[in-house]
C-alpha cells in the first residue's frame, strides 16, 4: 500500500493534488457571496497563505515519527480566536502507537495544561487524490476536526522544588504525572497561559520518544501524506469558520454563546468556559459590552475578523482585554466599547480596527462560572457626546449565564 503513496510523490500527482486542494479551499469564500468587504477578502487571502505555512510546520516539519518535537504556532497564525497570553506548543503524532517522556520547568508561569487529541485520518490518506472530494472528504480526512482525548492541567502535575517535573505518554501511563494515549491519538498541545509575560520567567519543555529511534531520512510515502495533511488542513480551516459563520455563530449577532459542543469541536480542553459570538455595527456605531467576570485563573475579551483571526491592531495592545489589563469599575464589573475610535467615555476600548464584522469570544480559565453579557448599539458621535446617557435608549441584547452552559 506504501507504494502507491511512494509513487504518488515521485511522479508529482501528489503535488499537483496538494495544488488542486488549495484551490478549493480558496473558493470556500464564495459561499459568503459579496458581503466580504475588500478589507476582509484580503485578510481572507492572507488567512490561507497562513494556514498553508502552518500546515506545512505541523505536518511536514513537525510530523517526523522518529523525531518528535514541541514547536509554538506559526508566528502572526491564530486559528479559532486564539488567545495572544497563550503560547500553543504542539507535537504532531502519525498514531498513539508510540510512548514518549516530557520533560521541563515550569519558571515563573501560574497556568499550563497538556492535552492530546485525535482527529479523522484514514490509513491510506497518502495514496489518494483529495481535491475531487472538495468539502465532502472532510468527513473521512480532516486534521482540523480536533477531539480532546485526555488533558492534564499544571494544578495536577507534581514538580519539584526547582519547578522541574517529568510527564510520561503512554497507552498504559502511571497514575503520577501521566496522560494517556490512544491508538488513534494524532496529536499533542500544550496551551501555556500567561498573566504579564514581561514579569513571568518562561516555561520550557522537551520531548522524546522513550524507544529512542535513530535518526533516518524522510521517506517519500512520508511526504506524499505530509502534502495531504497540509491541504486538508487548509481546506478544513477554511470550511470551519465558513459554518461556524452561517451555521452557528451569524444566527444571533452581538451575543456571546457559552456552548461547550461549539468549543469542544475543534480540540477544547474542559479547564475552561468558552463563548464565542458574531458581531456587526456599522462603522459609525459601537458596541458597548458590560459583564461581571467570575472568579477564575484568567479571563480575555477578544475581537476577531470574520475569519476568527486576532486583528492586526493587536501586536499594538489593542483588539482585547483580560483579568490583567482591564480597567474595572468601582463594583467590579467590566465596562468595554467596540469601535473604530476611542469615544472617550472610560472603561476599556477595544479597537475594532476598521471591521464591521467579526467573531468575538470570552475566555475563562479555572473558572466558577459564566457571566451574563449585555450589549447595546450606539451611534458612536451620540457615545462621544452623551457619554452613558446615550445608552439610556439602546435596548440591551442579553446572553451568556449559566443557561448557556
Amino acid at each position: 500500500m506504501a507504494d502507491r503513496a511512494r509513487d504518488r510523490l515521485v511522479s508529482g500527482e501528489a503535488w499537483d493534488d496538494f495544488c488542486e486542494t488549495l484551490k478549493v479551499a480558496g473558493r470556500v469564500i464564495e459561499g459568503f457571496g459579496d458581503e466580504p468587504s475588500d478589507l476582509e477578502r484580503a485578510e481572507w487571502y492572507r488567512f490561507l497563505s497562513r494556514l498553508t505555512r502552518n500546515g506545512f510546520e505541523r505536518m511536514v516539519e513537525n510530523c517526523e515519527p522518529d523525531r518528535p518535537r514541541l514547536r509554538d504556532a506559526p508566528w502572526r497564525q491564530s486559528i479559532n480566536v486564539q488567545s495572544p497570553d497563550q503560547d500553543h506548543l504542539m507535537c504532531e503524532f502519525v498514531d498513539g502507537g508510540h510512548e514518549y517522556r516530557i520533560r521541563g520547568n515550569r519558571g515563573t508561569l501560574p497556568y499550563f495544561v497538556i492535552a492530546t487529541w485525535s482527529a479523522p485520518q484514514p490509513a491510506d490518506l497518502g495514496e489518494r487524490d483529495w481535491a475531487g472530494e472538495g468539502v465532502g472528504g472532510l468527513t473521512e480526512f480532516d486534521p482540523t476536526n480536533l477531539t480532546t482525548t485526555s488533558f492534564l492541567s499544571s494544578r495536577e502535575i507534581e514538580f519539584d522544588a526547582n519547578g522541574d517535573f517529568e510527564l510520561i505518554l503512554s497507552q498504559t501511563p502511571p497514575e503520577e504525572n501521566g496522560l494517556a494515549l490512544q491508538p488513534e491519538t494524532t496529536g499533542l498541545l500544550i496551551r501555556t497561559v500567561y498573566h504579564d509575560r514581561s514579569a513571568v520567567v518562561a516555561p520550557t519543555f522537551e520531548i522524546e520518544r522513550l524507544d529512542r529511534p535513530s535518526p533516518r531520512p524522510i521517506r517519500a510515502a512520508e511526504m506524499s501524506e505530509g502534502l495531504a495533511k497540509t491541504a486538508q488542513i487548509v481546506l478544513g480551516y477554511a470550511e470551519l469558520v465558513r459554518a461556524w459563520w452561517f451555521d452557528n455563530l451569524s444566527q444571533r449577532p452581538n451575543t456571546i454563546d457559552f456552548s461547550e459542543a461549539t468549543y469542544l469541536s475543534n480540540g477544547g480542553v474542559l479547564d475552561r468556559l468558552h463563548g464565542f459570538g458574531c458581531w456587526r455595527k456599522p462603522a459609525d456605531t459601537a458596541l458597548v459590552i458590560r459583564f461581571m467576570p467570575a472568579e477564575c485563573e484568567h479571563w480575555i475579551l477578544q475581537v476577531c475578523n470574520r475569519w476568527q483571526e486576532n486583528l492586526d491592531v493587536y501586536e499594538d495592545g489593542q483588539g482585547y482585554i483580560t483579568k490583567f489589563t482591564a480597567d474595572f469599575e468601582n463594583d467590579g464589573s467590566i465596562l468595554a466599547v467596540m469601535a473604530d475610535r476611542d469615544p472617550g467615555i472610560g472603561g476599556n476600548w477595544i479597537d475594532t480596527f476598521e471591521h464591521e464584522a467579526g467573531v468575538f469570544s470570552l475566555r475563562l480559565i479555572q473558572t466558577e462560572g459564566a457571566p451574563a453579557v449585555s450589549i447595546q448599539e450606539v451611534v458612536l458621535a451620540d457615545l462621544e457626546a452623551r457619554g452613558l446617557g446615550a445608552l439610556e435608549d439602546a435596548p440591551a441584547v442579553l446572553s451568556g449565564g449559566p443557561s448557556d452552559t
